[in-house]
């Protein structure tokens, strides 16, 4: 490992050094040594993107065993927004681990899940009554909060969007519109699971009103109102590209929604605790939620989860309908609280809109005929890729983009149905100069492509 001077992290962290540097390929010869043991003991349909072992993390880097220095931006896949090792976060996990590390919340309950509840029944959209139930992961949020929905309306019928991701369990994968890498093979999947049109300006051409018009249209023809029980939705799609709906696409959903006694469901697994500039992108929106599902940054890197809504609805289930052995474990509740506090008094949400400036500044700057389409919000931006001709999807050009940036220490993220797309969930502990470097990175890196 290196040893040069360590330099500290914009918003706290590992005091590590806030540079790009190889001094090994990638990967280095200890990265190899323990993708050599992955291959060996891991089973072959867990991934990864950036061949290295990682040893630390903070501020905008990573630091993998052989020493190289590598800019991150995928944060995890939008977990660690806070920056990794955020100190509130590292002292509040070490206090909580010294106590007690599990008892079973609904076993014997602890004053720190309560907390989170409280705390996620302030900030998500909506002066209405909240509760909230905590969770281990964002799919298995999703799935309590489709349960809460049917239990409430008495009736079973789902619908999803196109380009949709929600998760890799049974039912989440019937939710998910992509088959490669994430349904294929794996079915039969959960029924009573139907899929309408999303808004998705870059290629539909349609306003808002008019792609929420042929939305319902789909659901009132297919599904029909008596018999749907929720709408779920990302304000923003995350896997399937960062498609941004047009303005006016879902405040018409939850207007239909409420008309009809459907539970409209926002996932913000990914969208939400300050990755668009706003708290929620619901916010972003003008709409609120029935019901919100939260993961990722919601615990500063610790595996939690929610769903929090109307109390009516998530009163709904019958007691010990709802829980799980680790939900809301209390070292990731303890978690959960310090990020919170971060996320509320260190101006994240105004840091989100500076690295939005920077990252949609410098896409659209390399006026590229290749990419098609810069959009997104906040520490949420993505490029799709296209054929300047056609403008048909590139996932070779988009792949090989991205895995020259790895090559050079830049960790980039790609999504999209179609696979052309890179996504940019930069930490918002990342300095400017270090977002800049990677952006010079991506930029040198689809000049070669």
């Amino acid at each position: 490992m290196s040893t040069i001077d360590t330099v500290t992290t914009p918003l706290g962290g590992p005091s590590l050094p806030q540079e790009r540097r190889l001094v090994t390929s990638i990967p280095g010869p200890r990265s190899q040594q323990l993708l050599d043991r992955k291959a060996a003991a891991v089973a072959a349909g867990v991934g990864h993107t950036a061949p290295i072992e990682a040893v630390a993390a903070g501020g905008g880097v990573i630091l993998d065993a052989d020493g190289n220095s590598l800019i991150d931006l995928g944060s995890g896949i939008a977990v660690t927004t806070l920056g990794n090792a955020h100190p509130k976060v590292v002292a509040a996990v070490q206090a909580q681990v010294a106590q007690f590390t599990h008892t079973c919340f609904m076993i014997s309950p602890y004053e720190s899940y309560v907390g989170v509840a409280e705390a996620l029944n302030r900030v998500t959209p909506g002066d209405h009554v909240k509760k909230s139930a905590l969770f281990n992961s964002g799919a298995e949020a999703v799935e309590n909060a489709i349960k809460i929905a049917r239990k409430y309306t008495k009736k079973q019928a789902v619908v999803a969007f196109d380009h949709g991701y929600h998760g890799r369990t049974n039912l989440t994968m019937a939710l998910t519109a992509k088959a490669m890498p994430y349904k294929s093979g794996f079915g039969p999947f959960a029924s009573e699971i139907y899929r309408a049109p999303l808004s998705y300006p870059y290629r539909d051409g349609l306003t808002g009103p008019e792609a929420a018009k042929k939305a319902i249209s789909v659901i009132e023809k297919q599904v029909g109102a008596d018999n749907l029980a929720a709408v779920i939705i990302e304000p923003i799609q995350g896997e399937g590209g960062f498609i941004v709906p047009a303005e006016g696409f879902l405040p018409a959903l939850v207007e239909w929604c409420t008309a009809n006694n459907v539970v409209f469901i926002a996932d913000e697994i990914q969208t939400g605790f300050a990755r668009t500039g706003e708290m929620f992108a619901s916010d972003l929106f003008g709409i609120t939620p029935d019901l919100i599902t939260t993961a990722k940054g919601i615990a500063g890197g610790m595996p939690l989860a929610a769903v929090t809504g109307r109390a009516e609805i998530m009163d709904a289930s019958h007691a010990g309908g709802l829980g799980g052995t680790y939900g809301g474990n209390p070292v990731a509740c303890a978690a959960a609280l310090a990020a919170i506090e971060a996320f509320e008094t260190e101006d994240l949400l105004g840091r989100a809109r500076e690295v939005e400036a920077i990252l949609k500044s410098r896409l659209a700057g390399l006026q590229d005929p290749r990419i098609g389409d810069v959009r997104g919000h906040g520490a949420m931006i993505a490029a799709e890729f296209v054929d300047p001709a056609t403008g048909e999807p590139d996932a070779a050009l988009t792949a090989a983009v991205a895995k020259a940036c790895i090559a050079e220490g830049v960790i980039v993220l790609t999504c999209g149905t179609y696979g052309n797309v890179i996504r940019f969930l930069p930490p918002l502990s990342i300095p400017d100069a270090l977002l800049h470097e990677g952006l010079d990175v991506v930029a040198a890196a689809l000049a070669a492509a």
